[in-house]
């Protein structure tokens, strides 16, 4: 059995619990996804399965993902390919499906995505920083000013400046699920996922 799973982020939502708490939750749809090679010790020095999510055009893909696909006797253009880590391999077969069903309501787990691309941002909205005085006269308003000691000559590695914000990778620890629709391949997961709408998803098991 594998630990994980891809997905799409639909959207936010929330629920109301036999307590009458609202819990708000993120909605994944959760596969299906397919496995398109199989990976073990004596081949390739560990135990892993490569599954494929997402159907693409057949112009989209290149030819050796192609191949690779037809290899595994998939008749469906993937578009997003992904392995996970499992203890053995045993009874995982090339073209298996799996589907939301995979988890349980109440199992901890780990999601992880792309956060959304915000540009070029300055320290005030990258950082939180409060800015200086926006009184007349006053002229740094949100400027970063110093960039530290002038006895080093250089700017320190890590330093809180203006730049490149969002669009990174983000693991979503601390969430558990409390819904799945089999049916339809939902999950809902409590609380936010990092990404925007229609971003792609990867849903872990958390180890016990």
């Amino acid at each position: 059995m594998i630990s994980g799973i891809l997905g799409t982020k639909i959207g936010m939502t929330h629920l109301f619990t036999e307590e009458g708490k609202m819990v708000p939750v993120t909605v994944i749809q959760a596969g299906p996804v397919y496995v398109t090679q199989v990976k073990t010790e004596e081949t390739d020095g560990y135990n892993a399965v490569q599954v494929g999510f997402g159907e693409a055009k057949e112009k989209h893909l290149t030819f050796p993902k192609y191949g690779h696909l037809k290899k595994a006797g998939l008749d469906k253009n993937l578009r997003t390919l992904t392995e996970f880590r499992v203890s053995e391999t045993a009874g995982i077969e090339l073209g298996q499906e799996f589907k939301a069903d995979l988890f349980e309501e109440g199992e901890k787990i780990t999601v992880t995505g792309k956060s959304k691309g915000r540009g070029f941002a300055g320290g005030v909205k990258r950082y939180h920083f409060k800015g200086q005085h926006m009184t007349h006269g006053y002229m740094t308003h949100r400027r970063p000013l110093s960039s530290g000691a002038t006895g080093p000559q250089r700017v320190f590695k890590g330093i809180r400046k203006p730049g490149h914000m969002g669009d990174a990778t983000v693991t979503q620890k601390g969430l558990k699920v409390v819904k799945v629709d089999a049916e339809r391949n939902l999950i809902l997961v409590d609380g936010s996922v990092a990404g925007p709408n229609g971003a792609l998803v990867v849903i872990n098991k958390v180890a016990r």
